[in-house]
């Protein structure tokens, strides 16, 4: 009987430290939540070279893709229909569409083989994407007009990039 009860604890041990593992890692893959202030952070843009302090009184919406990402192609597709063409005009609109780990001429070519036209900024060596989060994309971040991040996401549904035009336009 002690002997099977030293195993249930055994494996009680185990199974709670593999959970704590699990929860300390996904607490790691995100560096900023809804709530915190915008990490500083200078961006190439088609426009030319920008920073947070440029966007101080925008509604900036920032997302991270990569070309090669299935899921990211698939958002970028109705970021362009239905965030972009809507939105693109507003002055107080910004959309910062950046290519984790792709150079200027990788975005210009993956724009022109899949007929997008939207603001793509490259993001080489992953200074801005590692302020944010260390893994997983796509990701969205909407920046309010103070700076500070009124909503994050990652990975791509429907129904939450829906979630996420409604936040937007409520800014707006």
């Amino acid at each position: 009987m002690k002997s099977k009860l030293k195993i249930i604890t055994l494996l009680s041990l185990i199974l709670t430290a593999g959970v704590l593992v699990a929860w300390a890692q996904a607490e790691e893959v995100d560096k900023v939540k809804v709530g915190d202030i915008a990490p500083s952070f200078t961006v190439v843009t088609p426009d030319g070279e920008m920073t947070t302090a440029d966007f101080k009184g925008k509604v900036v919406l920032l997302n991270f893709f990569a070309t090669w990402c299935q899921p990211c192609i698939q958002e970028l597709s109705v970021l362009e229909k239905e965030v972009w063409n809507q939105f693109k005009d507003n002055e107080d609109f910004v959309l910062l569409v950046v290519g984790r780990e792709h150079t200027p001429e990788e975005l210009k070519k993956f724009a022109k083989e899949k007929g997008f036209d939207l603001p793509f900024c490259p993001d080489e060596e992953r200074k801005i994407f590692s302020q944010f989060a260390t893994q997983s994309i796509p990701r969205n971040y909407i920046i309010n007009k103070g700076g500070k991040v009124i909503y994050a996401s990652r990975g791509y549904s429907h129904k939450e990039f829906e979630h996420m035009i409604d936040v937007l336009t409520r800014q707006l």
